[in-house]
């Protein structure tokens, strides 16, 4: 159906990333979704919180996924972020402003085709077969960048990686809006009754303890006392973007459990079980928080919200002592500031401290011309909770999609690239390297 020099597969915030990074170093870029919208977990899963862990002394990468900020900014697709100073992007404008970005930097879009299988030559990578609506049709491409969230791609080629059993996986969740909510009621009572950081985290470096943290738990806790929802819902969790219309974009806090993302019957599961959650949820807050009582559901995620399946194997492997030791890489493709969030363990990147992302993560073994960007780069159980951010993901996205680009301009392949010069590259895309 398509030949191109550069395929981004899934267009979440490290396939946008690369797709952008690709076609504005000048090759020919194609960028395929299987939902109906570009954003991923920003539009589909109405996650907007891309850059909440930003403080006063955060150091932070630049590049694309603070141009997101900024772009979302300048069309009103951003609302204020009660818990950091980033931008909370709104969920149905940033599909406006994905297709924007997509048209102005000339890529090829195509929306609607799920990727399902990889096209292989001995070890090197050459295309995908796709299915959508026209068929089953192939793509081929020179260099291939798998961004699916899952590393669905490098699965298919049969590079190696790693999977936590079920029920240590991180939860799934159902964020939904909601209409009719007194929003200066609701932010009095918020005053009254704040909640810290240190109400939910288990482990931290005991810095956030007291940072102001968008919790809310009371009304789930009173309905459960009063028999309206299980006592075993995994209902709590966080509300954001108000708006001068009387609506809570961003409520965050009907959660499943137990869910493999990589398995249809278990997201069947999280989709109706999120959804009934998200109803109790509803009842709760209209019952029981203040500015809440004339509110109605406004929207539910088109997608349930995943954190975590496959991570490949790759010929780095990020570790939690780089990210909490502050690692520094020859090669290189961007920082992120140390901030973690997972298991039960927060740390927030008040001191200005980061670590330097690497390209060896995103290069899975046994497979050539095949480049790996966001949650599924391969990083140990405690750096995922750093790469899982999706402004992290923005990073090894970029990085990929530079990467890429100027392997097809030098007839290289992704694991022979010359790292100085993506690196200046990549510097001249506005991202910080050192």
């Amino acid at each position: 159906m398509a030949e191109t020099d550069v395929l981004v597969v899934g267009s979440g915030p490290a396939g946008l990333s690369a797709a952008l990074a690709s076609a504005r170093e000048g090759v020919d870029t194609l960028l395929v979704e299987r939902y109906g919208c570009f954003g991923g977990n920003i539009t589909q899963a109405m996650v907007g919180t891309i850059a909440w862990y930003r403080a006063q002394k955060t150091v932070d990468a630049g590049g694309l996924g603070v141009e997101f900020e900024t772009r979302a900014l300048e069309l009103g697709a951003s609302l204020e972020d009660h818990e950091g100073q980033g931008q909370l992007l709104d969920a149905d404008m940033f599909k406006v402003v994905a297709d924007r970005l997509v048209q102005d930097a000339g890529i090829v879009p195509l929306l609607h085709c799920f990727g399902v299988h990889t096209i292989l030559q001995g070890s090197t990578i050459k295309g995908i077969i796709t299915e959508s609506k026209s068929g089953r049709q192939a793509i081929l491409a020179k260099r291939v960048i798998d961004a699916t969230g899952d590393a669905d791609l490098a699965f298919h080629a049969g590079a190696p990686n790693a999977k936590q059993p079920r029920g240590e996986m991180m939860g799934c969740t159902t964020s939904f809006g909601s209409s009719g909510v007194d929003v200066a009621e609701f932010l009095a009572y918020i005053a009254a009754n704040p909640s810290r950081l240190g109400d939910w985290a288990q482990r931290t470096s005991g810095k956030e303890d007291q940072i102001f943290s968008t919790w809310i738990a009371e009304p789930f806790n009173k309905a459960r006392e009063a028999g309206e929802m299980p006592a075993d819902a995994t209902v709590l969790g966080y509300w954001g973007g108000l708006t001068e219309a009387g609506e809570a974009t961003n409520i965050n806090v009907a959660h499943t459990l137990g869910i493999d993302p990589t398995d249809v019957w278990d997201l069947t599961r999280a989709e109706m079980d999120g959804r009934q959650k998200a109803m109790w949820a509803v009842a709760a807050l209209k019952k029981y928080t203040p500015g809440f009582q004339n509110c109605r559901l406004r929207s539910l995620n088109s997608s349930v919200g995943t954190r975590e399946s496959r991570r490949i194997i790759g010929d780095y492997t990020l570790t939690e002592s780089d990210v909490k030791g502050q690692a520094r890489f020859a090669d290189s493709i961007g920082i992120f500031p140390e901030f973690l969030d997972a298991y039960g363990e927060v740390i927030m990147p008040t001191t200005g401290r980061y670590f330097q992302v690497p390209y060896g993560i995103l290069l899975p073994q046994r497979v050539e011309n095949l480049l790996v960007a966001g949650r599924c780069v391969a990083a140990d159980r405690g750096a995922f909770s750093a790469t899982r951010q999706m402004m992290c993901c923005s990073v090894t996205g970029q990085g990929a999609g530079v990467a890429a680009a100027v392997a097809v301009k030098d007839g290289v392949s992704c694991r022979r690239v010359k790292m100085p010069k993506v690196q200046r590259a990549l510097e001249a895309q506005g991202v910080r390297i050192a």
